[in-house]
């Protein structure tokens, strides 16, 4: 196993491989990378729109139809940590082909369910084929070169045929649903990850010896770990379906804390940690993951509120609500080319939480002037996707370049992981705060004056919350970078 100090100095080092010199050499690799992210971005998009056809369909309840979509985020967010070792340990490549594969063969399995049990069954392994590819596409899009502003391009490039799923799932998911049944929809990520698997194997060389962890595997701490990460995300879950006077989310809660301060404990006395926290706690990887948090925090919960805004206060139908959040999209979508003219006139660092910075700006925005007017809702989109738009790439990056390179998988898991709990706090924050300032059922029509009074005061109080928060782990996360040595 190669010197962890010296893997530190010069990340993703290869002695016995030369590594690409531009994306077209590496354009087979990039094209199968990008189809796992991909899928990860369409296939969320695209189930949203078939919820409701599948809820009449197998005649499934609204808690039934929760657990369709939050089955797979709970298994995807809860099995990362753990793959990301696996994947460290056995080959990046390797486990990537395998969840590929399982990807294609739950996909088509699809075709045959028959019941809402069966459904989440099928989401809850795709979940597990998703944990074991998405990291992965940042740590092999990362390892493919040694350049800095190529892994910012490659990195963005990937990204933007995500963004662009996101984007344009939901309108053709509407068009293939007023055709053929909703299976047909869940059953294009067979030929998505047939299109991935043959970009990996042939532009994605298997790893290096010297480049993998020799370390075996923490298995209590991989437990301990995927226990604290699942009870993180059911939590939130908990809290917006029961609410704060309810005891289950608490539990979930202080089982959680629990589970993360025994996981902690078993890492710092592990003779072969899951999760060496000392790399953790390196400054570059540090501030990274905060600058990530703080981005899924704020958008988590603009997104929900907005949401919520268009459609309840002011009324507007589910397709005038879908025309409001363009703003969001066209940024997401065309912002790609200018990411790494961004990157290169401020540097990396600078890039990574100047974004995040202005994410939390689009919060602040949109609690503080939302109310009067869309000009400002449209402001706070534009400022949020905006920032998401780097961070999303440079913050990723950052915490790559300061892990060893035998981490990069674990590393990118981690950055994954610390966007899925942070959305999930944030849900829970703004669930929580409508659900204790609404005055009678929010999804009722014809609102008296108290309850449309009562809702713009919960918008205000939640985005103002959340917004001290996730500025708070900017800030954190600007003064752990500052402690950080120059990578040359």
């Amino acid at each position: 196993m190669s010197d962890p100090t010296t893997s530190a100095i010069v990340p993703g080092a290869r002695a016995t491989r030369r590594a690409p010199t531009s994306l077209r050499q590496a354009w087979p690799a990039l094209l199968g990378l990008s189809a796992v992210f991909l899928f990860e971005m369409l296939d969320n998009a695209i189930l949203n729109v078939a919820l409701p056809t599948i809820g009449r369909d197998l005649h499934t309840t609204t808690t039934g139809l929760q657990w369709v979509t939050g089955s797979y985020a709970v298994v995807f967010g809860g099995s990362m940590l753990v793959f990301g070792a696996i994947a460290d340990r056995f080959g990046r490549r390797r486990v990537m082909l395998v969840g590929l594969v399982l990807l294609a063969v739950t996909s088509l399995v699809t075709a045959r369910v028959g019941s809402t049990g069966e459904l989440i069954a099928v989401r809850v392994v795709m979940g597990v084929a998703a944990a074991m590819t998405t990291p992965g596409s940042m740590a092999l899009a990362f390892r493919l070169f040694d350049r800095d502003d190529l892994r910012v391009r490659a990195t963005t490039l990937i990204s933007t045929v995500g963004l662009v799923g996101l984007a344009i799932g939901p309108t053709v998911g509407g068009f293939v649903l007023a055709v053929a049944p909703w299976q047909v929809l869940l059953l294009v990520n067979a030929p998505i990850a047939v299109l991935a698997i043959i970009g990996v194997r042939r532009g994605v060389a298997l790893d290096e010896p010297d480049e993998l962890h020799r370390a075996p595997i923490d298995v209590l701490g991989a437990a301990l770990g995927t226990a604290t990460i699942v009870l993180g995300l059911v939590a939130p879950t908990l809290f917006v379906d029961r609410g704060a006077q309810d005891g289950a989310p608490w539990a979930a809660s202080l089982a959680a804390l629990v589970a993360a301060a025994l996981f902690v404990l078993r890492e710092r006395t592990a003779r072969h940690p899951l999760l060496d926290l000392a790399l953790v706690a390196l400054p570059r990887v540090s501030s990274g993951l905060a600058f990530k948090a703080a981005a899924g925090l704020a958008t988590a919960g603009l997104g929900y509120l907005v949401t919520l805004q268009f459609q309840l206060d002011w009324g507007w139908a589910p397709a005038l609500a879908a025309l409001g959040m363009l703003p969001q999209v066209a940024v997401l979508v065309a912002g790609g080319p200018f990411v790494g003219r961004f990157v290169h006139r401020v540097g990396i660092d600078r890039a990574a939480w100047s974004s995040a910075a202005a994410v939390v700006a689009g919060l602040a925005v949109y609690g503080v002037l939302g109310r009067f007017g869309y000009p400002w809702v449209a402001a706070a989109l534009v400022l949020e996707a905006a920032g998401m738009r780097v961070v999303g790439v440079v913050a990723g990056v950052n915490v790559l370049r300061g892990l060893p390179s035998a981490r990069t998988t674990i590393g990118a898991a981690l950055v994954d992981t610390a966007t899925e709990v942070a959305s999930g706090i944030g849900l829970a924050v703004t669930g929580t705060v409508l659900a204790a300032s609404a005055v009678g059922r929010l999804t009722a029509g014809g609102w008296t004056a108290a309850q449309t009074a009562g809702f713009r005061e919960a918008v205000t109080t939640g985005s103002l919350v959340l917004t001290v928060v996730a500025a708070a782990l900017v800030a954190w996360g600007i003064a752990r970078g500052r402690r950080a040595v120059p990578l040359g």
